[in-house]
Order: C-alpha cells, then sequence, then structure tokens
C-alpha cells in the first residue's frame, strides 16, 4: 500500500474533517523546534483533538515534525555528542509524552545558511550521527514501533551536504519536498511542483529528478515520498507570450492557498486554466499575472508515476490550504485505484 501523508499545523488537528483523518496514513504535525539545544513542543490543547483523531483513525500515525523553514538550532546541537544525545532523549519523551507515532525532521538544510539559520560544514556529517542516535534511541523504548522520517530539499543541492545512503538506512522513509521548486529566488515563471521538466525550461527541477537523484545517492525506491502542494508559486509583470510560460517576469509575488484559487483564479476574473502535457502541469494566466499549482490533474499524474516507479507514498504541504476539502479525498481514491 502506498502511504498518504499530511502536514498540518497544531491549531488545524482540532478543525480536521473525519474524511481526510480517514484517508490520511500518516498526519505530520508542524512544528516541534530546537531552543538553545533543546527540542520543544509545548501544545497540551493537543491532547484532545489528538485523542479525536486516534478515535476516528486507530490505525492512523501521528508524527511530530521538528523545525521547518528558518527554524535554526540543529547545527549547534548536532555538533557534539552530548548534544545529540539530548535531542534524542527529548525526541523519545515528546513522543511518549504525547502518544505520538515518531518524529520527523525538517532540518532545511544541512550545511546552508540560506534560511537564516546556523550551519556549519561539519553538519554533513552530524545530521547522519544525529538521525542514528535518535533511531538508537527510539528502537531501546520499543523496537520497531516508532517511525523516524525527514523532509529533504527536492533537488541536488540537498544530495551535496548530506549522506544520503547512511540517512535512508536509519530512516522508514525520505520525504522529498518536491514544491516550492522555484519561487521567489527566480524571475523566471514555470511550475514549482511539477512532475517532469519542460525540454525548454532553463531550469529542471522536478519531482523525476529529484526521485531519480536521490535513488542514485543510496535511497531505495520503497523508502522515497513525494512531495505536492496545496498552494501556488506566482509572478506579476509577465509578458503575454506562451500564456506566460518561462517567461521572464517583473518577480515573484505571494501565493495563494487551493481553496482560493478555487473561489477566486481558476477559470475566475480573467485568469485561464492550461494544461502542460510535457511537465504534466497545470498554470493560471490573466495576461500579466502566472500562477504554479497542483490539482486534481496533476495529483492524479504523480500518483500513476509513483506507483510505477515502486515509491512509498505522496505528501502535501498542508492540510489547511485546502479549504474545498476536495484533494485529500482524491488522492486517496488515486492511490487505493488498481
Amino acid at each position: 500500500m502506498n502511504r498518504l501523508i499530511g502536514y498540518a499545523g497544531e491549531k488545524e488537528l482540532a478543525n480536521m474533517l473525519e474524511k481526510d483523518i480517514k484517508a490520511l496514513d500518516v498526519i505530520n504535525i508542524a512544528f516541534g523546534h530546537v531552543v538553545s539545544g533543546r527540542v520543544v513542543w509545548e501544545h497540551p490543547e493537543c491532547r484532545e483533538p489528538l485523542a479525536r483523531i486516534r478515535t476516528i483513525h486507530p490505525e492512523v500515525k501521528l508524527v511530530l515534525s521538528i523545525g521547518g523553514w528558518s527554524a535554526g538550532g540543529f547545527s549547534d546541537a548536532a555538533s557534539t555528542p552530548e548534544g545529540r544525545e539530548i535531542f534524542a532523549q527529548d525526541c523519545v519523551a515528546l513522543v511518549k509524552e504525547y502518544g505520538l507515532d515518531g518524529v520527523d525532521l525538517d532540518w532545511e538544510y544541512p550545511c546552508m545558511d540560506i534560511a537564516g539559520i546556523d550551519a556549519r560544514p561539519e553538519d554533513k556529517e552530524n545530521f547522519t550521527l544525529l538521525l542514528q542516535g535518535i533511531r538508537a534511541a527510539l528502537e531501546q523504548e520499543e523496537a520497531g514501533r516508532y517511525l523516524l522520517t525527514i523532509a529533504a530539499g527536492g533537488d541536488s543541492y540537498y544530495i551535496k551536504n548530506t549522506q544520503m545512503e547512511e540517512v535512508a538506512a536509519c530512516l522508514d522513509y525520505v520525504q522529498l519536498m518536491t514544491y516550492d521548486l522555484r519561487g521567489s529566488f527566480q524571475v523566471v515563471t514555470g511550475h514549482h511542483t511539477s512532475l517532469f521538466s519542460d525540454q525548454t525550461d532553463l531550469f529542471d527541477p522536478c519531482v523525476e529528478k529529484a526521485v531519480r537523484v536521490f535513488h542514485e545517492a543510496g535511497v531505495p525506491y520503497d523508502k522515497i515520498v513525494i512531495g505536492a502542494a496545496f498552494y501556488s508559486r506566482e509572478w506579476e509583470g509577465v509578458p503575454d507570450r506562451d500564456n506566460g510560460l518561462l517567461q521572464h517576469a517583473k518577480g515573484p509575488v505571494p501565493g495563494h492557498p487551493f481553496h482560493v484559487l478555487t473561489a477566486e483564479f481558476i477559470n475566475k476574473n480573467g485568469y485561464t486554466r492550461h494544461w502542460d502535457d510535457e511537465a504534466k502541469a497545470p498554470w493560471l494566466y490573466n495576461g500579466e499575472r502566472f500562477i504554479s499549482y497542483d490539482d486534481e490533474q496533476s495529483l492524479s499524474c504523480k500518483i500513476a508515476w509513483l506507483k510505477e516507479q515502486g515509491l512509498h507514498g505522496i505528501m502535501f504541504w498542508v492540510y489547511e490550504d485546502d479549504g474545498t476539502h476536495t484533494l485529500v479525498s482524491h488522492m486517496r481514491t488515486e492511490l487505493d485505484a488498481q
């Protein structure tokens, strides 16, 4: 069975629909943080929502995600044996305190300070040692009981700064963040979460490339989870050529959650939906603004492909961005289809 994994914020746990809870195999709770070398997640208000989720779907795995974009503290904590031991024991303590099923590390990214966090070259080795220590601590509690996963950057830069073969060996699976593959750091429009890249695109990050480079780095196919986006990336000042695709824009602008796209943008208010059959991705264009996003059609393509490749599953960021409550059910149906 291919797993369906979704990230949800603490505040959203109480609002999750029963049908969505039943559709999910794993819920990643975003986020715990590293503060002064300690792993911290103080949310007693989540106990009741977590208990409700357990009642609705006893088999669902509840996993605490630690980190996120611009969340620091990892490099310092992982830099010494003592720091790694404290980190591992804190993970175990939180899992037991809240009755969770494991932890997910979202260190964005080892060796890189692009998000304004501390980093050092030694992160490459220390990341491996940190994960090995967490795995050992979890196994000491109850062998095979707890999940240990990571969210990994969805392109080759992540491979260069990690030891993925060693890392994968101590993980249940690796979640590739195959979204934000282009965004605020680029002025050329294109797909931020496409399955394939276009032949004429100057930039080639896509789901297929991410899976390929991670597998070449030593991650088994059956431990790879690809990512989907419940939100858009957008650019303004886009020339009216090729319906805005692969054009040099004035610059990026903030995107929108899927339910806002559905209510206000998809074939509405001057925007037309287009489909890129090479990349297997939709986009919107109104003559001036370009919007990249995932929808039912692109999600179906991703799921069909991951089945062909023998991958572990698909995850999405983030539950609260689909107020239509249609995408999770759609993904479950596609995963279960023969």
